[in-house]
């Protein structure tokens, strides 16, 4: 029903500790409905015991419980989160760490209901009081001695951690929670901690993804950045550190200024869309694949040493021991020392995982930000200033930050000088590399990995976005920025084989819905371009034959109408006649028998474009009784949108249904004067 729009990405829900338990894990462990009662009452009840060890080992357990889904509704029940909050501010740091655990999984693994409870409970009071202490506790131990300073300082660095993932959490899910950021003047303290990004860059990418959130669509926010606010945000996003967890960083710091858009100096803008994609195609530029194989193979060659050198530690251990004179001390002694050596050999984490992780994040974030920016809202007729080239972008003008009470453009939008921007940093040509399947062998080597198996839906999700990024490119850029007709041309035929390449495309749902969407922009194009396509009628018949079926509704809607887009050029052409016949009897199909309206509406206008013009269309439009059909389902349509319409669909919807309803009315007496041409 109209062009197709491209989503706009919230940054989704996040597991810090790994993907949280599916219903399914908590049923076979018997720990759903009430059963949950048994361990959650009593770590709770632990949790006013006078020692500070017994306190901490229950957040520890809570944290644990939370991650089991059937164990939520028996937490909830018993106040947890009321009593976990008091414990935020407990004087052991050990259990205020702890606690703040249990809550980041709570918030992470509980979801929009579970979150937007905790605001109602009041987590957010102990929260703040949490932050605001552990800024104040930084800035204390900035003037202690050497040895306690660094001690305190990485217990108060990681309470803030886990209260910043706790925040993140929260606000992504609960707008109460984005006020009550605003009020209580959250973003200073946030800043403070985003500033140590040189020393402790965990704390500041946690900072970084709650900015990001924050400050999307909170007008109420920006006012309170100020020059040296933003000037955080420049020195984090310009930072020289080409680490894999840095990249994640100015990534996502560079999407927070995207975010900060409509208070940057005008004479700053250019330098800073500029900074911002330079960013963003640093970030796209590495492969993925090829990294998930080299780390994964630095990770065995760490391991291996690891062991060999446990081995030579275990022996030189042994041979001492045997001269021992008291031989029955020897087991003892070498459990000792072996336990002493290995721990000091093995990293505390995965070091390899971990930055493996962070690139692919990076790389989906990125992807994101240019979806978000190609999908920004209320656009200006004003232009930006002229983009500097593209080797004037790794810095901003000198102070471009320091002039925040200068003159300010309305709110940026995609002008020719930012297409221009997008094709010098090659965007289209990056995101159309990251279209492809991910790399077979680090997919195998993943597969084969229990810790690194969750890396290939991360792969897939890239490719996804990519796809999804594509559409909005291909629905936004002149098509001499997307490389010109014989490009779009190259571009359908890659994403046909991307299609028809993976025989089970059907059961992949996420791939099928972004897929379908970056075909649909790009067959629309290239109609109004009046370029040839290149699907025979064979591959979309199969294509939306699987595509029908799915139960995603924007699936069904692509599908639908990549058939429209498909028939109104081939109504045009001679020798098309069966192939029309066969997409209106399936557009009927859907039209008269899909659960959706939305759906249902698309088929209709889909049918209206291909037999809206046309010899072909009308002898197909007679043969098939298309008159008759749409004749008898008219009242039907305008009974289904009468009664479902007001609960089930939005009013935007609900406005393009009644312009479905209006259009309807209009082909029916339209087809009856073909009818009655070509019958007399």
């Amino acid at each position: 029903m109209g062009k197709s729009r491209t989503k706009r990405f919230k940054r989704p829900q996040f597991s810090p500790t790994g993907d949280c338990q599916a219903e399914a894990a908590g049923a076979a462990n018997g720990t759903e409905g009430e059963e949950d009662d048994g361990p959650a009452a009593e770590l709770l009840e632990k949790l006013q015991h006078p020692s500070a060890e017994v306190r901490e080992c229950a957040c520890a357990g809570l944290a644990r419980l939370v991650q089991q889904r059937p164990a939520l509704p028996g937490l909830a029940r018993r106040d947890a989160v009321r009593r976990l909050g008091p414990l935020l501010l407990d004087p052991s740091l050990a259990v205020r760490e702890t606690a703040a655990g249990a809550l980041r999984n709570l918030s992470a693994c509980g979801g929009f209901d579970v979150c937007d409870d905790m605001v109602t409970k009041d987590i957010m009071t102990p929260l703040v009081a949490l932050l605001k202490e552990c800024s104040a506790g930084l800035d204390s131990n900035e003037m202690s001695p050497q040895e306690k300073k660094d001690q305190n300082r990485n217990s108060i660095e990681n309470i803030a951690n886990e209260a910043m993932n706790v925040l993140w959490n929260i606000c992504e899910c609960s707008s109460r929670a984005v006020s009550i950021f605003n009020k209580e003047g959250c973003l200073e303290i946030v800043l403070k901690y985003l500033s140590r990004f040189p020393t402790n860059v965990d704390l500041a990418i946690s900072v970084a993804y709650c900015l990001q959130t924050v400050t999307e669509d909170n007008p109420e926010l920006l006012k309170s950045f100020s020059a040296p606010a933003l000037s955080v945000l420049e020195s984090a996003m310009l930072s020289p550190v080409s680490s894999m967890e840095y990249i994640l960083l100015k990534t996502l710091v560079a999407g927070t200024i995207w975010n900060l858009k409509d208070i940057i100096p005008s004479k700053s803008q250019a330098e800073i869309i500029n900074a911002i994609l330079k960013i963003l195609s640093d970030v796209l530029d590495l492969d993925a694949g090829e990294t998930v194989i080299r780390m994964h193979e630095a990770e065995k060659q760490r391991l291996e040493a690891a062991a060999e050198t446990e081995d030579v530690l275990e022996s030189t251990s042994c041979g001492s021991l045997m001269e021992d004179d008291e031989m029955e001390e020897i087991p003892h002694k070498r459990k000792v020392r072996r336990k002493t050596f290995i721990s000091d050999l093995l990293p505390p984490t995965d070091k390899e995982l971990r930055e493996t992780i962070a690139l692919l994040t990076a790389q989906q974030t990125a992807l994101e930000i240019i979806v978000n920016m190609c999908c920004s809202e209320d656009p200006s007729d004003d232009e930006w200033e002229e983009l500097s080239s593209s080797d004037e972008s790794d810095a901003f003008m000198e102070n471009s930050f320091s002039e925040c009470g200068g003159q300010l453009l309305s709110p940026l939008c995609l002008s020719h000088e930012v297409h221009t921007a997008f094709t010098n940093y090659l965007i289209p040509k990056k995101i159309f590399e990251k279209t492809t399947f991910p790399n077979s062998t680090a997919v195998d080597i993943c597969s084969r990995s229990p810790t690194w198996k969750s890396l290939v839906r991360k792969m897939n999700t890239i490719q996804c976005r990519a796809l999804v990024c594509l559409q909005s490119l291909v629905s936004l850029l002149d098509v001499d920025h997307l490389g010109g007709p014989a490009a779009l041309q190259t571009l359908a035929q890659h994403l046909s084989q991307l299609l028809f390449s993976q025989p089970d495309f059907a059961k992949h749902v996420d791939f099928l819905e972004a897929i379908s969407s970056a075909l649909r922009a790009l067959l629309q194009t290239m109609a109004s371009k009046n370029i040839s396509q290149c699907m025979t009628p064979d591959q979309l018949m199969t294509l939306c034959t699987a595509g029908i079926h799915s139960s995603n509704t924007g699936v069904r809607v692509n599908v639908v109408s990549i058939l429209g887009i498909t028939g109104s050029v081939l109504a045009k052409e001679d020798g098309t006649l069966d192939t029309l016949k066969t997409i209106g009897c399936f557009l009927l199909e859907v039209a008269t028998k899909d659960p959706s309206l939305v759906v249902a509406g698309e088929a209709l206008d889909a049918l209206f474009d291909v037999f809206a013009d046309g010899k072909e269309a009308e002898r197909a439009s007679v043969q098939i009784k298309l008159l008759s059909a749409l004749k008898e389902f008219q009242p039907v349509f305008k009974m289904k949108i009468r009664k479902e319409g007001r609960g089930k669909y939005s009013p935007d919807q609900l406005c393009v249904l009644d312009n479905v309803k209006m259009n309807l009315r209009r082909f029916v007496a339209y087809q009856e004067t073909v009818e009655k041409r070509l019958t007399t």
